[in-house]
């Protein structure tokens, strides 16, 4: 039976109440998420103790991004050709479809029969593990936590820590049913040599060797993978083919841009100062080299990039360099999970970027899903205005349909009546008059509001008006 996580149709609202529903009321998921993000927003705290230079350095990575952005097609252009120069293939893929094809045609000239992959949410979000298994080729994850959520069939939950939602019990159960010859055992470092040794086995078998990319430098052709684990290392070197992929929007124009970049991403995402490993990969095993691959290939991926690239409000969106520091930090994601949002980037940073991957068809209620407290915005390492961002894309979502939309599936979530409402509340709180006049009718006439209602308000007591001495204590006070 496969183990590759089915892929979640997110269309339907039900669905996604149901799946939020669902993680709310797990008393376990709940507290594991709150002890993990609370340990992560701590140690990354402790990364900053000096407000000025984190301010200082998020500064100069929003403006390498914003820099790198605005020449893009250049930049492109310019990788490209020394990508080339450097002896490394580089393809083009505007859909998930094209970049599947053109990977398993690489697959299928070099006869492969497995994979192995370091961490790439790209590979993610192109469902390329569905795509090897249907061509009857395997794909194996060898990043520790993908690895671990491949075997419960699942998808990650975090862009940094996939496994985070699992517990080392049910790792140890996984790893007991999974692989042939291991006993049950919940030691953690016991667990990680198992897997290990499964993993080293299979980076020998391997004949194509698949990674993503974090920062790909134009003027040098030069490809940047950040890890802590020494997998990426593995599957970029003892593979004969190299594979990468990345989103079109991970290209900054100089090494030097590099570094600013690579230091508040570790220290944002992990709370690690740096690294592990940070690997710079120019090209195939050069003559007289006693390692590397014999070819590498660079898949450059559209999926929507574009259309928020066309949009000078929605490009910031692309700055975003996956730290996952705004779903550390999200209320909403503490307490539902990854899961609950049913597409491969959740959180924050998944309600901003899957609208342009999936379309607002799909996508129309992500933007609601949050408190807009701002949270995620203030802790985003490349300055993402991701409140603004969202309340744009729910204005996209409820906005009437028109012939030249700016998103695909703009106005999916349109409603007459509610459009009609929000109107008629526009004008009210716009004019003093009416607003007072709308006051003193409420406060007359809130008998009439329903005792129980959906939403925030259900509760097991129905909505009742403050008591009146607390009333009048609010009174004098004014």
């Amino acid at each position: 039976m496969s183990t590759q996580p089915q892929p979640i149709a997110f269309v339907s609202a039900q669905a996604l109440r149901e799946r939020m529903h669902g993680a709310v009321n797990n008393a376990h998921l709940r507290q594991s998420f709150r002890g993990a993000m609370d340990f992560l927003m701590t140690k990354r705290a402790a990364q900053f103790p000096d407000p000025a230079e984190l301010e200082s350095l998020r500064s100069l990575s929003e403006r390498i991004r914003q820099y790198s952005l605005s020449k893009l097609p250049d930049l492109l252009e310019q990788l490209e050709a020394n990508l080339t120069r450097n002896g490394v293939k580089v393809h083009w893929a505007e859909t998930p479809e094209e970049a599947n094809a053109i990977m398993l045609g690489i697959a299928h000239q070099h006869a492969a029969k497995l994979v192995v992959k370091g961490k790439s949410m790209v590979s993610e979000e192109i469902e390329f593990n569905h795509a090897m298994e249907a061509a009857g080729i395997g794909a194996l994850e060898s990043d520790m936590g993908e690895y671990i959520v491949q075997l419960a069939g699942e998808k990650p939950s975090h862009i940094i820590m996939p496994a985070i939602h699992q517990t080392k019990q049910q790792i140890a159960k996984l790893f007991a049913e999974h692989i042939p010859g291991v006993d049950y055992t919940d030691n953690v470092d016991t667990l990680i040599q198992i897997g290990r040794r499964v993993l080293r086995e299979k980076f020998e078998q391997a004949e194509i060797g698949l990674s993503g990319v974090n920062f790909a430098v134009a003027e040098t052709g030069t490809l940047c993978l950040v890890e802590n684990e020494g997998n990426g290392r593995m599957c970029t070197t003892v593979p004969k083919v190299h594979i990468a992929i990345t989103g079109i929007e991970k290209i900054v124009e100089k090494l030097e841009h590099v570094a600013p970049l690579y230091s508040i991403l570790t220290r944002s995402a992990t709370g690690q100062a740096v690294s592990t490993y940070f690997n710079l990969i120019s090209g195939p095993r050069r003559p007289g080299e006693k390692d590397g691959p014999e070819e590498v290939h660079l898949v450059l991926l559209d999926n929507g990039r574009s259309q928020a690239y066309a949009d000078e409000q929605l490009r910031k969106t692309l700055q975003c360099i996956r730290c996952g520091a705004c779903m550390n930090h999200c209320p909403v994601y503490t307490r539902i999970g990854g899961h609950a949002y049913g597409t491969t980037y959740p959180g924050p940073i998944g309600q901003i970027i899957s609208p342009h991957m999936m379309g607002l068809e799909q996508t129309h209620l992500l933007p609601t899903a949050s408190s807009l407290c701002g949270a995620c915005g203030e802790v985003c390492p490349v300055k993402i205005p991701i409140p603004e961002l969202l309340m744009r894309l729910r204005s996209e979502a409820q906005s009437a349909p028109h012939a030249q939309p700016a998103m695909v599936g703009q106005g999916a979530g349109y409603d007459p009546k509610i459009s009609f409402a929000w109107r008629m509340w526009a004008r009210v709180y716009s004019h003093p008059s009416a607003y007072r006049a709308f006051s003193w009718l409420a406060t007359r006439f809130r008998v009439l509001t329903p005792r129980q209602q959906s939403g925030w308000t259900a509760a097991r007591t129905p909505l009742q008006p403050a008591p009146r001495r607390l009333r009048d204590m609010l009174r004098e006070r004014r």
